[in-house]
């Protein structure tokens, strides 16, 4: 069972940050096409799984896919668009992010614990 909401339209994205606005939230931005978004992608799910990934909601948007998603993440965020790319919110801003082999398990843990 997935624990993340897939964002597919820009509503649910709006939606989805509306709900997590006085908490964290990780969002994930994934290519299917690439092999470095699959291990990342890989590392994320890790992360859900532990104990303290289960307490952090998470979204994620496939990036070929739903690309208006994608788009509308950097022009809110004002972040360089990157995938895979992980970007943590805090209150609705961006405490932090990283892409690509940076996205470990570890991490994950590490920025959430640090931003909680």
């Amino acid at each position: 069972m997935e624990n993340y909401v897939k964002l597919t339209d820009v509503e649910t994205l709006e939606k989805t940050l509306a709900d997590n606005q006085d908490h964290l939230l990780l969002l994930f931005k994934h290519s299917t096409r690439c092999p470095i978004s699959a291990k990342a992608f890989r590392e994320f799910e890790s992360f859900l799984q532990t104990e303290e990934g289960k307490k952090v909601p998470a979204a994620v948007v496939l990036v070929v896919e739903d690309r208006p998603v994608s788009n509308a993440i950097a022009e809110r965020f004002g972040i360089r668009h990157a995938s895979p790319q992980v970007i943590l919110l805090k209150n609705g801003e961006v405490c932090w992010h990283t892409s690509h082999y940076n996205i470990r398990s570890e991490a994950l843990l590490d920025a959430v614990k640090t931003n909680r």
